[in-house]
């Protein structure tokens, strides 16, 4: 499945390619889940592993416990589909680069001369999300950025246009299960986190 990611920092990578026949039970789409200490270490350990290990020996239990490690793992809805249609990506650029614009679904149809329907069905054909849940999404993906660059939680909230760090917490929190310093405190630990999956 081909399939992007982007991160901010230093990064440390391992690659698993996986068959997809050999566990029924991983995802079958491209997702991210989180990654258990678990998980860290047997992604470590497996990744010395030969291409064609013996499948009678202890190395191959190893990538079985993985394997089912992987198929439980929570999925990170971090999601954010970019839309092909001209008119949405002039949209999306414009709520990149100025977040804060709190412009309402009315307001973005009028900009792009469409229809308020119109746009909303747009929408829904190029990210399977309505705006409201698109904005959310883009909001997500910046603050979690910006956050791991070392802003505070006030800053963010107002560089996404929210008029306190409160109601900013209340929406990460729906979002993702846990408060933005909670969720890049264990982002930060050195054994656990967020990893892309793809079969």
């Amino acid at each position: 499945m081909r399939h992007d990611f982007r991160v901010v920092g230093p990064l440390e990578c391992y690659c698993l390619f996986i068959e997809p026949d050999a566990s029924p039970a991983l995802p079958k789409t491209c997702c991210t889940v989180s990654v258990s200490p678990l998980m860290r270490e047997l992604i470590i350990r497996c990744a010395t592993l030969p291409a064609l290990y013996p499948l009678d020996c202890p190395e191959a239990r190893l990538v079985m416990v993985l394997l089912d490690e992987l198929a439980i793992a929570p999925v990170e809805h971090l999601h954010l589909p970019m839309p092909v249609d001209p008119r949405l990506r002039k949209i999306a650029e414009i709520l990149t680069t100025n977040p804060s614009d709190r412009a309402t679904m009315q307001e973005w149809a009028r900009r792009i001369g469409v229809g308020e329907r119109t746009l909303g069905r747009l929408l829904l054909r190029d990210t399977g999300m309505s705006f409201g849940r698109w904005r959310q999404q883009l909001q997500i993906v910046l603050s979690l950025q910006w956050l791991s660059q070392g802003k505070s939680v006030q800053t963010v909230a107002l560089d996404l246009g929210y008029e306190s760090a409160g109601s900013f917490v209340t929406m990460f929190r729906k979002a993702l299960g846990s408060s933005p310093a909670r969720y890049m405190s264990r982002l930060s630990s050195p054994v656990s986190g967020p990893m892309d999956s793809g079969t």
